[in-house]
């Protein structure tokens, strides 16, 4: 018997015992309560700065940027990041000279010759970080072979991190700043409490306009004469009086402009000059947005101070912003002016492509990021999550839980077009990183079959859209083998082998399937059931009836390694499928006979608690609760749709499964416990089973728990019923 997660009285069976909605609220509601729908985070990035590369890491070529640079020649570059706790993580270094990364203050890592002449030279770096603001320097020096080196995350699909401008002087500013070439080294790093003025040298990149540009309007500055064309400020005005005044707002303008508030026209300016524009302002705050349009070379306005008790405030929170305004163009005169407000949310389009806001400071853009631990992420792990909530919300009759995933969904899909833009300006988006980088199954699939199924019940901008990139990517894109299945070539990772992986039948099954309900296409139900027909062959152990985790084509063999999560995978997808293959289908019966094989595997190894284990045949490793959690939801459904053969036997272990879930890995806030961390694969036991530890609330586990009690409280509604018949005939 394993160790216990938690004493059974701090568990949620002391409290509801096993009654499954009420779990299921507890459960919920913590997820929500630990991760509230937060916006995403508006920062000030200077596009003259260090830019990523397609891997997330930043490019520090000064051999390019210092054409002039000697040898000998040292450049400082500096950063800050936040960490919330006091952990070490692993970044991906390349050399292209000398360098030397201090964090903190502490020398963590010096290049050797190895490094210096062999740019491809790929070297993990371990950086400790401690609970807060965590600043590193490097120290580049210029020699022959080149200067400067790239700093990535060791894994951008999991975990995109972009460092902050460290100085008081660019608070709030996305990115790392850079020195002028120096002859000398420091005696002295800068360190939390620098400011750029420290060294007597110059920063860059620039963030303050030159004297001439500072001579000219923020308009005509920031997008030059826009001859036929036009842009956008947008402030808002906050009155203070509880009563309705009248105000006027006074200035110059320098070409035409126009001014609105809150969306309707105030006044037209047709020339040049002073002008007045009387307003009746109620308590509260009013968006004000003047299009400027270019006049025969000149173009802006300037605004008067405001009369008292009316005050200029940003329009929306951006971090490094200096005044109350953002910018927004160009335009052709003929184009309608867009949404201020929802035009933060998506890409701006226009007829050059795209655009998105800006602030008065040279080349400096508004930029989103992915700043939230979960929320508004997009990620395999969280499509399961989501589907648990949203499958809850259904179920509970609440609606709180069905707009929080909606939300969700939204905030992502909402970004995809600008999630492009930006990488393709930028190098590397700071939003939706996994799908603006789509290029694998994880990427797509998990999440965009959620989405699908949020679909069905609720309009989601931009959603249809994406619908049809994953469809494509699955179906066109993703590597195949000859017959048909899905496979990997890793590109972010280090296997150097091509692997089938049974996880995928999660990441493309449901998909499928989802796929074939929203189109009626039955290609899409061909090729899910050619995948569990294909995998079968080469992962299926028949003498115990359960599936190899993967095959690895490098040698040719199956890991024979019955993980947990993984064969949780299979039959957890296997009845999505079945679920809504038509019951004349040629392999319908195959399939059928399929899911009682592996269910009647699944069911001998079930532990003596009711869970079973992150090995499902090694009962000293760890009860395991996202396998226990899919073997309960397929089980519950192969009863109620009447798959399973026996179910007598079924129902028990499910009673004795969610019962040992209540009492062993779920405690009375809504905690789950047991879930294993993301996981690579081996051919050895001691992997999964010492390796692969579990964690607390992993997104892996939080909504297949919701999912199984989902199908547990409607077997028993199921179950209820059928009783009642027979009672009453």
């Amino acid at each position: 018997m394993t160790e216990r997660y938690i004493d059974i009285n701090e568990s949620i069976f002391a409290k509801c015992g096993d009654r499954v909605s009420e779990i299921l609220a507890t459960v919920a509601d913590r997820y929500v309560g630990n991760n509230p729908p937060h916006p995403m985070a508006y920062r000030a990035f200077c596009a003259d700065g260090i830019l990523k590369k397609h891997d997330y890491s930043y490019d520090f070529n000064f051999t390019e940027r210092y054409p002039e640079l000697q040898n000998g020649q040292i450049v400082y570059a500096w950063c800050k990041y936040w960490n919330d706790s006091d952990m070490p993580l692993n970044f991906i270094l390349y050399c292209y000279g000398p360098l030397i990364l201090y964090a903190n203050g502490e020398q963590i890592y010096k290049a050797n010759i190895a490094d210096e002449l062999n740019p491809k030279r790929r070297t993990v770096v371990t950086i400790p970080m401690h609970k807060g603001w965590n600043h590193l320097v490097f120290q580049f020096t210029k020699t022959e072979a080149g200067c400067g080196g790239s700093l990535g995350p060791g894994s951008f699909k999991s975990n995109p991190v972009h460092f902050l401008a460290p100085s008081p002087e660019r608070f709030g500013h996305e990115g790392w700043i850079y020195s002028a070439p120096q002859d000398q080294v420091w005696s002295e790093l800068p360190r939390e409490d620098s400011t750029e003025a420290d060294h007597g040298i110059t920063w860059y990149p620039k963030v303050e306009w030159s004297g001439a540009e500072q001579a000219k309007n923020p308009i005509a500055r920031i997008f030059g004469g826009l001859e036929g064309q036009y842009a956008l400020a947008w402030t808002k005005l906050r009155s203070f009086s509880q009563e309705i005044r009248n105000v006027e707002l006074t200035g110059s303008a320098e070409g035409k402009i126009a001014l609105y508030v809150n969306g309707e026209l105030q006044s037209t300016i047709d020339k040049a000059g002073s002008f007045q524009v009387a307003l009746k302002l109620a308590y509260g705050e009013h968006d004000l947005v003047i299009q400027s349009l270019g006049t025969n070379g000149s173009v802006g306005f300037r605004l008067d101070s405001l009369p008292a008790g009316v005050h200029l405030v940003e329009p929306y929170p951006v971090h490094g912003a200096k005044d109350e305004w953002l910018y927004l163009g160009p335009f052709a005169v003929e184009e309608a002016i867009p949404d201020v407000a929802d035009s933060l949310h998506s890409l701006v389009e226009t007829q050059e492509g795209g655009t998105f806001w800006r602030l008065d400071q040279p080349n400096t853009w508004v930029r989103p990021f992915t700043e939230n631990a979960l929320f508004g992420k997009w990620n395999y792990p969280l499509g399961v999550t989501l589907y648990g909530m949203l499958q809850t919300g259904k179920l509970l009759g609440r609606e709180d839980l069905l707009q929080y995933v909606y939300s969700h969904i939204e905030t992502c899909t909402r970004l995809y077009s600008y999630a492009k833009w930006d990488k393709e300006q930028y190098g590397a988006s700071g939003v939706l990183n996994t799908l603006a980088t789509l290029d694998s199954l994880d990427d797509c699939g998990s999440f965009g079959a959620t989405m699908l199924l949020a679909l069905q019940s609720q309009s989601l901008q931009g959603a249809e859209r994406i619908a049809d990139v994953i469809a494509d990517y699955i179906s066109n894109k993703q590597e195949r083998l000859p017959e048909g299945s899905l496979y990997r070539k890793p590109r972010h990772v280090d296997f150097p082998n091509a692997t089938l992986w049974c996880d995928d039948l999660y990441m493309s099954v449901p998909y499928l399937c989802r796929c074939y309900q929203r189109t009626g296409e039955i290609s899409y139900l061909e090729d899910a059931a050619n995948q569990f027909i294909q995998f079968k062959k080469r992962l299926y152990i028949p003498e115990l009836q359960i599936m190899s985790h993967v095959y690895d084509f490098g040698i040719d063999k199956p890991t024979k390694i019955a993980w947990g999560r993984g064969n949780g995978w299979v039959l957890f997808s296997l009845s999505e499928l079945l679920a809504v293959l038509p019951d004349n289908h040629v392999v319908r019966n195959e399939l059928l006979q399929f899911f009682n094989e592996l269910s009647e595997g699944y069911l001998r190894l079930q532990g003596e608690n009711g869970l079973w284990h992150q090995v499902l045949t090694e009962p000293s490793s760890y009860e395991e609760t996202s396998c226990t959690s899919m073997f309960l939801y397929a089980f519950a459904r192969g009863v109620r749709y009447g798959w399973l053969a026996d179910t007598e036997k079924y129902i028990a272990a499910i009673h004795k499964g969610w019962n040992g879930m209540a009492r062993i890995s779920i405690d009375k806030f809504g905690n789950v416990y047991g879930v294993c961390r993301g996981s690579g694969y081996s051919y050895s036991v001691g992997y999964y089973k010492d390796d692969l530890s579990w964690l607390l609330n992993d997104t892996h586990g939080i909504g297949i728990v919701l999912l199984a009690g989902i199908e547990v409280l409607q077997l028993e509604r199921h179950l209820a019923q059928g009783k009642a018949s027979v009672a009453v005939g």
